[in-house]
């Protein structure tokens, strides 16, 4: 039997003038707009048939700071479902005081790109179901990667981001992704800045470069527009699940709606 595939919602948490958090969405990872409360879209996710919620705090690895775990305290209290905290994790210490704020699992960027021995610490003590490496890709042109893929005829490789994608590493995403396998990550999480808030569906060549070479589960996020493109992602793009945002902020789609396009095209997801 096949295993089912997931549908994930999102939310993007920075924290207002007033240092109030909230949740935002932009385009390319830039012009954040004010979009909600995260506990209301928290409750509302837990009880729309959602799989997973994972709640991302896109500025405290750029500013330094820590993930602002009281707010996932409040979410963590209104999701019944696995919950997924990323956002200046950096330490063992910091992954202890994420899972204990409520997380099931925690998303790690940069703090993993700057020191690849926090998958392995991370992995031996709470174990790799718990460690979700987290990619910020972006597509160059240039001949400065190691693998290599045809898009529109031309020769593309993707490249990791760190600090909320402000900032390149020169580092190939598939050279990242095994390695980061290697060290003991129990799942992936792959995001298109060329993608993020468009609409107009995922980065198929890169989320397929990924799945196809790795074993771990594969998160694909970034894109998403409609059910259409959580089935072309979810297939051709042979990711394990799809994550999208602002489609279900906005009321575009509900979670519901993709569940049974993809259903009724036999793919196999919860119901």
């Amino acid at each position: 039997m096949a295993l089912t595939k997931r549908i994930i919602p999102c939310i993007d948490v920075d924290v207002t003038e007033e240092g109030d958090a909230a949740v935002y969405t932009g385009v390319n990872f830039e012009n954040l707009e004010y979009t909600g409360d995260p506990v209301e879209l928290a409750q509302k996710y837990n009880e729309s048939g959602a799989d997973e919620f994972v709640f991302l705090d896109i500025t405290a690895s750029a500013e330094g700071r820590e993930t602002m775990l009281d707010v996932v305290r409040s979410v963590a209290d209104e999701v019944f479902i696995p919950l997924t905290v990323g956002g200046g994790i950096r330490t063992t210490d910091d992954i202890k005081e994420t899972l204990r704020a409520g997380a099931d699992k925690v998303s790690i960027t940069t703090g993993a790109l700057e020191r690849p021995a926090l998958i392995e610490e991370g992995a031996a003590a709470f174990g790799s179901q718990c460690i979700v490496i987290s990619v910020d890709a972006r597509r160059r042109y240039d001949d400065e990667g190691e693998h290599y893929v045809e898009v529109d005829g031309e020769s593309v490789w993707f490249e990791c981001t760190k600090k909320g994608g402000r900032e390149g590493t020169g580092r190939d995403v598939i050279e990242w992704v095994n390695e980061a396998e290697d060290r003991g990550a129990g799942e992936l999480f792959i995001n298109s800045i060329d993608q993020d808030g468009t609409k107009d569906g995922y980065d198929i060549p890169l989320m397929k470069a990924v799945s196809e070479n790795v074993s771990t589960p594969v998160i694909a996020s970034s894109g998403c527009g409609g059910p259409e493109d959580a089935y072309e992602v979810l297939t051709e793009g042979g990711a394990d699940a799809a994550l999208a945002a602002s489609i279900f902020h906005f009321g575009e789609y509900t979670i519901e709606e993709i569940k049974e396009y993809l259903d009724e095209r036999d793919v196999p997801v919860r119901l």
